[in-house]
């Protein structure tokens, strides 16, 4: 198994997922993230989307800092945001460990469907008729 960050310092590898998948699971806080990809963002134009407050924003967007997903640089009242994809990798790694399970119902579905298919090409399906209304006699 690859020596990563988590299994070098799981403790404090531990406390930093727990922060990136918190900050993950907010949508607003995705979507800032979206926003980020290949871009660098003044608060203002990330706040531009949102049915919310400049502060709002504010308070998600050092959500996002906290967990190291965001880097902040300020110049004066002006903040630049960027993305630190870093920790998303840690929580990817964390995450993929698990994949054996998935996989493993994947192949068993794989082979239920085909053996469905082959069941289908060697029996041609037979068509149903559908019966007439009888008539009723009065």
């Amino acid at each position: 198994m690859p020596l990563t960050v988590a299994a070098a310092r799981p403790q404090a590898a531990s406390g930093t997922l727990d922060l990136v998948f918190a900050a993950l699971a907010d949508p607003v806080r995705r979507e800032i993230l979206s926003r980020l990809d290949g871009a660098e963002l003044l608060v203002s134009e990330l706040a531009a989307p949102f049915d919310i407050s400049l502060q709002a924003v504010s308070r998600h967007i050092q959500v996002l800092v906290r967990a190291g997903l965001v880097r902040q640089e300020r110049s004066g009242r002006v903040s630049r945001c960027r993305l630190d994809a870093g920790p998303i990798l840690e929580a990817a790694l964390w995450v993929n460990r698990y994949s054996k399970y998935w996989q493993a119902q994947f192949d068993t579905l794989a082979l239920w469907l085909d053996a469905i298919e082959r069941g289908r090409k060697r029996k041609p399906r037979r068509r149903l008729r559908r019966r007439q209304p009888r008539e009723r006699s009065e």
